[in-house]
């Protein structure tokens, strides 16, 4: 993203899918508690079974959680949050870059919008079909609770992969694959495209030097950009996955009982945890992931010159 300087060696299509895998693992380790969170406050409303237990806010959200179910409840599903990430985000942000370069015709030709948009498409799609699983398994975990008199439908990770597959079916695991391929197409797209920019413009105009203030800025502004555009969809895609069979038909069927129901104000349930864990996310990940493509290819030099 924004080409190296010329005392940088351009990092490998390898350094950067190994750079943002980790990156994005230690963000989620980080900002997971937010994500639940936001779960919990997107599926609020749509259970017929109910605690009398209301969530409000980030904190309180979070605040309740640790009080009536522990404090360990807010890294429920973290196992799969982070098979998510090594299978997903080290892919989208990764190859990023890579397609990128293959979508713009002439060599050393900076990239133009309509490519960014088009490499945001290509690495975002191809990332949700292998990741899905995962995310369905994250959500799930993420959304049940004790306090409902009911026995937890999943007592760990893998559980709850063997009984979705087995007592609904392999496709399950595939369960929301449209709302979270639409909702992964406008955050890949928003997210690389805003960060790719703003940090270009911070460079190009020389406001901030390409270090950890531009990275941290550029971060942040794509979080938001992103939390705006995504949020509708990613409410339907949380409410969808989680849902018992036949509860909705379709993922129109689930926005419109939500539309009647709750009101359009239902699609952006649990904005601000969202905000918060997909801007300190993005910051998180995009510092890490800058710094540790430098560091390794320095690495790799330095490895280099030895031999």
């Amino acid at each position: 993203m924004v080409s190296a300087t010329a005392s940088e060696v351009p990092p490998t299509t390898g350094v950067k899918i190994f750079s943002a895998g980790v990156a994005a693992c230690l963000a989620d380790v980080i900002t997971f508690p937010l994500d639940t969170a936001k779960v919990r406050l997107q599926i609020q409303g749509e259970s017929q079974i109910s605690s009398g237990i209301r969530y409000k806010g980030v904190l309180g959200t979070i605040t309740t959680l640790a009080k009536t179910e522990g404090s360990m409840k807010l890294y429920s599903g973290l196992p799969a949050g982070i098979q998510r990430q090594i299978s997903f985000a080290s892919l989208r942000i990764g190859l990023y870059d890579t397609v990128q370069e293959y979508f713009t015709s002439e060599e050393g030709k900076a990239p133009s919008l309509g490519n960014k948009i088009a490499a945001g498409l290509m690495t975002g799609g191809v990332a949700v079909f292998i990741g899905q699983p995962t995310e369905v398994v994250k959500v799930r975990l993420q959304a049940q609770s004790h306090l409902h008199g009911l026995k937890p439908r999943y007592t760990g990770t893998y559980n709850a992969y063997r009984i979705i597959a087995t007592t609904e079916s392999l496709t399950t695991l595939w369960k929301g694959t449209t709302p979270n391929l639409l909702r992964n197409i406008i955050i890949n797209c928003t997210e690389l495209v805003t960060y790719d920019l703003m940090k270009g413009f911070f460079v190009k105009n020389k406001i901030l030097a390409d270090d950890v203030p531009c990275h941290l800025l550029s971060a942040l502004i794509a979080g938001f950009c992103t939390t705006l555009l995504s949020s509708p969809v990613d409410v339907v895609k949380t409410r969808f996955i989680n849902s018992p069979a036949g509860q909705y038909i379709s993922v129109p069927s689930c926005a419109m009982t939500m539309f009647t129901k709750e009101g359009p104000t239902a699609f952006f349930k649990g904005f601000m945890p969202s905000f918060l864990r997909l801007g300190s996310w993005n910051v998180i990940m995009f510092v890490c992931f800058e710094q540790l493509k430098r560091e390794l290819m320095k690495s790799r030099q330095t490895a280099g010159y030895a031999t």
